[in-house]
């Protein structure tokens, strides 16, 4: 036999999506039927209950997203203490005349407890409830919705630039990226909630005001007019009601107003509240001991509360050496821990210790330590593995492993990133600041130390962390100093990725693809080709910024043409011909037309003879030409830049190779095809001319 807890399930409603409508059509049958006393003492008890909920919810939360349904919740909770404010004047001025207890016993407990046969001070103590309701919380709390809303919606535009970035440089994934986004715009569209609803909370205290007025002067004459009381007497009765009935609503009001100011004060950021607020505000030892000498200083004064300052000066004086005690003995303990030196074996040197030479290696200043440090909370070893991921999917082969060590010849904030044992770039970070990087076009100036992005060169500021969102607001990308190294990483392995693929690698590749494709590798090398040339006309490829991920296309193209040639350049040629889809697709997207830069013909003319007889990669070319050419195509390449569009520089195959190496040294960011590469679905655009 089924109970009736099985046949009522408040959590079949809650499934159902039903809930909330049958609480909204109960909340607007209070407003319309009358309810008995007793039902009136249950929903007070549950409001004051319900608010109290809400408040501690708001102190236990983590984050302020974690609570999004706040704004609802104020909405609801609102409208329920609305409606119960006029169920409740409906019965005091219809049954008042019988006595307090006509309202219920909730409602005269309340105002017996305030007024104490005085009503003068019970108007006064429920004035002053609603005037620090109104006046300071629920003004303060709007105020701080509304500049939340307008700077989170400010702050957006960077935020989004932010999560690019950090995916462009494979620090996060795709998912990461997306999910990133989505807390991005939910930031925005609770504080913008928020600022709604707080209009709810300051709404709601003018109505307790109002409703405190109406019933008491309406009480008062219904009293007289309708029951023939004494102005003494109905002024009494109803005084008593409508303070206890203000004072029930008016105390859950304070709560939610309080949690509203709570929620939009707090940081986005996860965090314990209460365990913040413990450590940061009585966590110092100094503070304490000195006020603990301002109230001792004060308990000595002849005339005032010795005692209570004196008990207060102790309990804060006492705090303060338990504290400092604390912070002395926790470096102690944690030097005891450390195992105890071993002394140096004396042995014969052996080939063990002749240590190979790390490909990619990081050297970091001894106050960049902790950046790398998990147990110091740093996350840069993970950032360095999203760096290597995500280049491994581009790039098309494994990147080797970044060997990470403090230097104390570097400065203490500096980094060095080394490629086989050479240095190759540089730069200065300030863990305790956070990058503001001037993407082009900003709404002003931020204040801190000037510098440049090390990766890009771009304007940027290091700032203080607490003026990200402002940065944010005025179009900076704010990023923090583990994503400045990582990106710099990233942009290094990028710009030298020939340089770190080698036999070893391009052995590995042939191996993965003889798993599907046995017959194919088994002719291309040793048979065909030595495995230095295929090195070479990858390594080729990857210096002209060209992925080799599609490994099959490239060795079947080696396979076909290796009869006829075994130079790796003109093995190259062919390679990119036959990955001129890709290699468009990489520039252009899915954009149809492809804008191009082009050579006059006598400049192609003289570029031609010029080779001829010639090593092609040293063509006989007059100085003054080469500087001319240097400086038309560096103009040329930032007005596409400036237009967001590719620099692409399409010539002659013959001259393609030459005129690559000859552009990558002074516009690195052009790319160099030739009129074989362009694959047929694609249309050509001229958008200028290159001439002597």
């Amino acid at each position: 036999m089924a109970t009736a807890a099985t046949l009522f399930d408040w959590r079949v409603l809650a499934r159902s999506g039903i809930g909330v409508p049958i609480v909204m059509l109960a909340v607007l049958a209070m407003v319309i039927l009358p309810l008995p006393p007793i039902a009136l003492d249950i929903l007070f008890t549950f409001n004051i209950a319900l608010s109290l909920i809400v408040t501690m919810a708001v102190f236990y939360v983590l984050r302020p997203l974690d609570f999004a349904i706040f704004p609802t919740v104020l909405l609801l909770t609102t409208l329920l203490r609305l409606a119960l404010n006029v169920a409740s004047t409906r019965v005091v001025l219809l049954n008042g005349h019988t006595g307090s207890h006509a309202a219920g016993k909730v409602i005269e407990s309340f105002g017996e407890f305030v007024i104490g046969g005085n009503y003068a001070v019970g108007v006064v103590v429920f004035a002053i409830l609603t005037i620090i309701n109104f006046v300071v919380v629920t003004k303060g709390a709007g105020r701080v919705s509304e500049v939340s809303a307008r700077f989170t919606l400010d702050a957006m535009p960077g935020k989004q630039m932010a999560i690019d970035a950090d995916l462009n440089a494979g620090i996060i994934t795709q998912e990461e990226a997306r999910a990133r986004r989505a807390e991005v715009r939910a930031e925005a569209d609770f504080y913008g909630a928020m600022d709604g609803a707080s209009k709810f909370v300051r709404g709601d205290a003018t109505a307790g005001i109002l409703i405190l007025l109406i019933n008491i002067v309406g009480g008062i004459t219904i009293g007289m007019m309708a029951h023939d009381m004494a102005f003494a007497e109905a002024a009494r009765v109803y005084a008593l009601l409508t303070i206890g009935d203000g004072l029930v609503a008016q105390i859950p009001a304070l709560l939610l107003s309080t949690a509203t100011a709570i929620i939009v004060t707090r940081m986005s950021k996860s965090q314990d509240m209460s365990g913040e607020l413990a450590r940061q505000l009585f966590g110092q030892p100094r503070a304490l001991a000195i006020a603990a000498a301002l109230l001792g200083t004060m308990g000595l004064i002849p005339g005032m509360p010795n005692g209570a300052f004196l008990m207060m000066a102790t309990l804060c004086g006492g705090a303060a050496w338990l504290l400092h005690r604390r912070t002395v003995q926790e470096p102690a303990s944690q030097e005891a821990a450390l195992p105890p030196p071993t002394a140096p074996e004396s042995r014969e040197l052996t080939w063990d210790d002749v240590q190979p030479v790390d490909i990619i290696g990081l050297e970091v200043g001894y106050r960049l330590v902790p950046l790398v440090d998990k147990a110091q909370g740093g996350d840069l070893l993970a950032r360095i593995r999203g760096v290597r991921r995500k280049l491994t999917q581009d790039l098309g082969f494994l990147i080797q492993p970044v060997h990470i060590r403090d230097n104390l010849d570097l400065q203490p904030n500096a980094y060095r990133i080394n490629l086989a044992g050479v240095p190759v770039g540089d730069g200065v970070v300030y863990p305790e600041r956070e990058l503001a990087i001037n993407p082009g076009k900003v709404f002003g100036k931020v204040a801190g130390i000037e510098t440049r992005d090390p990766a890009f060169g771009m304007e940027a500021v290091w700032i203080e962390p607490s003026a990200r969102d402002h940065a944010q607001t005025m179009g900076y990308t704010v990023v923090d100093a583990s994503t400045v190294i990582a990106t710099h990483l990233s942009h290094i392995i990028q710009t030298h990725a020939h340089e770190l693929l080698g036999h070893e690698e391009v052995q590995q590749l042939l191996n993965m693809l003889a798993k599907t494709a046995p017959k194919l590798v088994e002719d291309l090398t040793p048979r065909l080709l030595p495995l230095g040339t295929v090195v070479r006309t990858l390594q080729g490829l990857l210096a002209e910024r060209v992925p080799i991920r599609n490994i099959r296309t490239i060795v079947e193209t080696l396979a076909e043409h290796a009869t006829r040639t075994q130079d790796p350049v003109q093995l190259l040629a062919h390679v990119r011909v036959a990955l001129g889809r890709q290699i468009v697709q990489d520039i252009a997207g899915m954009s149809n037309e492809l804008p191009v830069i082009t050579l006059e013909p006598e400049l192609e003319q003289l570029l031609t003879n010029s080779l001829a007889g010639n090593n092609a990669a040293s063509p006989g070319l007059e100085p003054g030409i080469a500087e001319r050419m240097q400086q038309r195509l560096t103009e040329a390449a930032q007005r596409q830049e400036l237009n967001g569009e590719p620099a692409v520089l399409l010539v002659p195959p013959q001259l393609r190779h030459t005129l690559a190496r000859f552009v990558r040294s002074i516009v690195p960011s052009m790319h160099v095809l030739a009129w074989n590469e362009i694959p047929d679905n694609r249309k050509i655009r001229l958008v200028a001319t290159v001439g002597r």
